[in-house]
């Protein structure tokens, strides 16, 4: 029985693969007669597989689109791929795409063997990604996805260390209840047992979760979904600034000097424009000063205000020391 079982598994991975195998060369692959192959064939059909077979003495076999996906199986090579692919596209991809990676990858990483694990880790970690100057969002380790997407999953309380806007460090157990991707940051809407109350915590802020073992029931949440729990808690917050600036130097300059916490754009050979969301207009300031070229202020007004106030400082600065 266990040889019928381990042939089938390997009969669907090879169809697995779309191509179109004449029923011979497929008999051979797998050692058996085409009478057995064919009874082999009937009992993938009987799982929902739908397995496609042309007669004749050309004849072979071909799996067909179904209406529903069946399980899949994959080789160990095809299990490190994919989970690798899945923590690219968590980190990486648009919202939707991202939220579904999540999810596949939790389900993944719970049945993949350690000797997988491994492999994957070493993999990812010694694999850098390239991403353009300005552009990347802020790194996750999968692996904390993960852990949080299982323990939404269980009903599960987890702890971790985490680190608020203001860099203070504290650490929480929580009921955790949804992962929630929104622009280019992940979120975990959860129960904060500390506080007493509900939260939304930016998970690359988040280090270190593991789960206590405690289940627990679900609390109601105090909005429509967990998407718009962050939304509104997000909305309570200080409005970030879009900064736009045109800067008398070419754009490798820039990027080589500010471009990690910057978008740079061309704006011809000895110009570029920069790009930047801030909270707090100190930091662009600070960046502008220290590219020693000159530049205009596209946006906002309150930028402008910010350096007359500088300049005015610094001014009264130099005169103090004149004095002196």
């Amino acid at each position: 029985m266990a040889n019928t079982s381990s042939r089938t598994l390997r009969l669907l991975s090879l169809l697995q693969t779309h191509r179109y195998w004449p029923g011979s060369e497929l008999a051979d692959r797998l050692g058996v007669s085409p009478r057995t192959l064919r009874r082999d064939i009937d009992r993938l059909r009987e799982l929902g597989y739908p397995v496609e077979a042309q007669r004749g003495v050309d004849g072979g076999y071909q799996l067909a689109a179904g209406a529903s996906l069946p399980p899949l199986v994959v080789d160990d090579d095809e299990a490190v791929a994919l989970t690798v692919g899945l923590q690219t596209a968590a980190q990486n991809s648009a919202d939707g795409l991202a939220e579904s990676s999540v999810r596949a990858l939790a389900k993944v990483t719970q049945v993949m063997p350690a000797r997988l694990r491994r492999r994957v880790d070493a993999l990812r970690e010694m694999t850098v990604p390239a991403v353009w100057p300005g552009t990347s969002a802020p790194r996750i380790d999968p692996g904390v996805l993960t852990a949080i997407a299982l323990a939404c999953r269980d009903g599960e309380r987890i702890r971790f260390a985490y680190t608020d806007a203001g860099g203070r460090g504290s650490a929480r157990e929580v009921e955790p209840l949804r992962l929630v991707p929104l622009g280019r940051q992940w979120y975990l809407v959860a129960y904060d047992l500390t506080r007493h109350d509900w939260r939304s915590f930016r998970v690359d802020r988040l280090s270190e979760p593991r789960g206590t073992g405690a289940r627990f029931r679900p609390r109601e949440l105090p909005a429509a979904d967990a998407a718009e729990f962050v939304r509104n808690a997000l909305g309570a917050l200080p409005r970030p600034y879009e900064v736009e600036v045109v800067v008398e130097l070419p754009a490798a300059v820039v990027r080589d000097r500010i471009g990690r916490w910057a978008t740079v754009e061309e704006a011809g050979a000895e110009h570029c424009r920069i790009r930047m969301t801030t909270a707090s207009l100190d930091w662009p300031a600070l960046a502008l000063g220290s590219l020693g070229a000159e530049f205009r202020v596209v946006g906002p007004p309150e930028l402008r205000d910010q350096l007359r106030e500088w300049a005015a400082r610094f001014d009264r600065a130099c005169a103090r020391a004149g004095m002196s």
